[in-house]
């Protein structure tokens, strides 16, 4: 079914609103200073309705002098300063198209420079379909099908809506890691991953007119898992669902661990080392060693390591003193499966029947 979702629109767009969606993601942090550059570079307040003064220069170094900011030795107003390239007035509203670059990252739109603990923090202000098109190289292979690419654009989407939903107001709505949705900046860009996103745009899941936490994850192994025994969400639209991402090589994997290592992530004795129970997909939910007490699958895996252990899905064996971990999947396993949405677009499923598949009962709507 589709049908605008005007309440969420109103929810999402400030009153003085600037001509596209927005989203704020921190692009990480410096000590005491970093450089900004960008042609044609400009600054002002970090407000949406902000007024900036050209630079006449095409490089800045912002400082941090004890409690207040300094842009090439010279103080300014305020604990945040915004930068935006190619501005040549008193532009305020939408960020700007043209390339800037602040530390080691070239991003589009406009970067924001604030006062963060004990140094600075660096967010870039970007239009979300913008957004979107680096989301995509960084997240997913710009080789997989077209549709394929549309369902991550799609997800993408409604992944960074809610999570603006959930942090309101705050200094950003996201991180720009694999905590969230990786995000490498200009150079993550492919005409794919923008053509991907240029077909879908405004496009967002939703249930019960809501955005939803759309979750997703390189490969399941052949069947996705629940919300709540992968993430501890009780999420009705994250079920566990076939996939045939399973009879693909990328699926499988195996890791050899030390005795040391396991004992690190245990953090008791490895003596009796074994998996104690399982959901209902075959995932380890608990490990346990002789005379120790039981230990959670997912802080077991974070521990051991997340490129080590790639998912919950494995079996593991002690020989020659060695763990030998042999597995199926990468990832957390819930929502949609990247090797799954190729497979299903390999068979030409359409975007659309790729993210219903991976989100039962969700509905395909057209935000803006």
């Amino acid at each position: 079914m589709w049908r605008p979702v005007a309440l969420m629109l109103l929810l999402l767009v400030p009153l003085r609103a600037p001509a596209v969606e927005t989203m704020r993601i921190a692009m990480g942090d410096a000590q005491g200073e970093v450089r900004v550059s960008g042609k044609g570079l400009s600054f002002g307040s970090d407000t949406e309705d902000a007024s900036f003064t050209p630079l006449q220069q095409d490089g800045v170094v912002v400082r941090r002098r004890g409690s207040r900011l300094e842009l090439n030795g010279a103080p300014v107003i305020g604990s945040a300063v915004r930068f935006r390239a190619g501005v040549e007035s008193s532009d305020a509203g939408t960020p700007g198209d043209s390339a800037i670059r602040a530390g080691d990252m070239e991003v589009r739109g406009d970067v924001v420079v604030r006062l963060y603990k004990d140094g600075l923090q660096l967010i870039n202000v970007i239009a979300l379909e913008d957004y979107l098109a680096a989301v995509l190289g960084s997240e997913m292979p710009v080789s997989f099908p077209p549709e394929a690419l549309k369902a991550q654009a799609v997800a993408a989407r409604t992944y960074a809506l809610q999570k603006k939903l959930e942090t309101y107001g705050a200094p950003f709505h996201m991180g720009s890691s694999v905590l969230h949705q990786v995000y490498g900046g200009l150079n993550r860009e492919d005409a794919r991953t923008r053509a991907a996103v240029e077909a879908t745009r405004g496009e967002v899941l939703t249930y019960e007119l809501a955005p939803i936490e759309a979750y997703f994850h390189a490969s399941c192994g052949g069947r996705t898992e629940s919300g709540w025994d992968s993430l501890q969400r009780d999420l009705p639209y994250l079920k566990a669902v076939d996939c045939p991402c399973g009879r693909l090589p990328a699926s499988r994997w195996s890791a050899t661990v030390s005795d040391a290592e396991l004992r690190a992530a245990l953090g008791q004795s490895t003596e009796g080392f074994r998996v104690t129970s399982r959901t209902s997909t075959h995932r380890v939910n608990r490990v346990s060693a002789a005379g120790g007490a039981s230990v959670d699958g997912v802080q077991f895996r974070r521990k051991l390591g997340y490129t080590k252990l790639k998912s919950l899905d494995f079996d593991v064996e002690h020989t020659q003193g060695k763990w030998h971990f042999t597995g199926r999947g990468y990832g957390h396993g819930a929502g949609l499966c990247q090797w799954g949405a190729k497979a299903l677009a390999d068979s030409g499923k359409s975007y659309r029947d790729i993210l219903l598949h991976y989100y039962p009962e969700t509905e395909l709507q057209q935000l803006y």
